[in-house]
């Protein structure tokens, strides 16, 4: 008899959202053990890499979603998955960004040359929307009464606020991560995977009731395809723009203005 049986219904479909989601952890790190071994090409290995991330990231968050919804009264249960899985993906996708704001940041800052950073821009972009339909797919087998595969298809506008404020909050959390991310490289791993987990919870309660806090526009496109094509403009800006004005306002700040600001401080000391 399955050790499942003996719970709430409600229980047993949670526990097999959290199973799902741990499979999809498994299956992706077998595939990416797999392409180390099996491809050697540069540019395939780089592509199929950053597209089992990205389709790693959105598929939980898909389903971290409808959890989320499903236990609306208990928001510490859902930010400690938030936690965990952010922890998981930090450990388990090491060499991949999953965001093409992360890609236009080593861009940038000449980490990555620009035929690198546009086949890795595709990889995320193709698995986002992969990771929809597959994800409704799955859903479609009515695994659990959460899964009902309309669900991935309708439009939940998660926009709470004005646009000002929305554009505001994406870009803030873009430059918040993106800044952590760049300045915790010389921590030691398991710490700085513990840091960024934290702040990336952090996000989520500060932002998730204005705009989801999403700051990642491949994720946002898995997440919000059908809003995308209801109402692109606004989604366009608040989920694609406004995360990438955060990186560039983060490369101008720690690049050019801070060390611009230190030099004029330290001629005016010598003066």
């Amino acid at each position: 008899m399955s050790p499942l049986l003996g719970l709430r219904p409600e229980l047993q479909d949670t526990c097999t959202s959290l199973g799902l989601m741990l499979s999809v952890v498994l299956l992706i790190g077998l595939a990416r053990v797999v392409a180390r071994q099996q491809l050697h090409r540069p540019v395939a290995h780089a592509f199929i890499l950053e597209f089992l991330a990205t389709f790693q990231l959105c598929c939980c968050t898909h389903e971290l979603q409808l959890l989320s919804e499903q236990h609306p009264a208990h928001p510490t249960w859902t930010l400690t998955l938030v936690y965990f899985f952010s922890l998981v993906h930090g450990l388990t996708l090491v060499g991949t960004s999953s965001n093409p704001c992360g890609v236009m940041m080593q861009m940038m800052l000449g980490g990555m040359s620009p035929e690198t950073g546009a086949v890795r821009l595709l990889a995320q972009l193709v698995s986002a929307l992969c990771s929809r339909y597959c994800t409704s797919a799955l859903w479609n087998l009515g695994l659990t009464q959460y899964h009902v595969s309309e669900r991935s298809f309708a439009c939940k506008n998660p926009i709470q606020v004005d646009l000002f404020k929305a554009v505001i909050t994406e870009a803030v959390c873009s430059f918040l991560f993106h800044s952590a991310l760049l300045h915790f490289q010389e921590v030691r791993t398991k710490l700085r995977i513990h840091l960024l987990a934290a702040l990336i919870t952090f996000l989520v309660y500060a932002g998730g009731s204005l705009t989801g806090a999403v700051f990642n526009p491949a994720l946002a496109l898995s997440l919000h395809f059908m809003c995308f094509d209801e109402a692109f403009p606004q989604f366009f800006i608040v989920y694609w723009l406004a995360p990438s004005l955060g990186i560039l306002l983060m490369i101008l700040m720690f690049s050019f203005f801070l060390p611009w600001l230190h030099n004029n401080h330290t001629i005016n000391k010598k003066e």
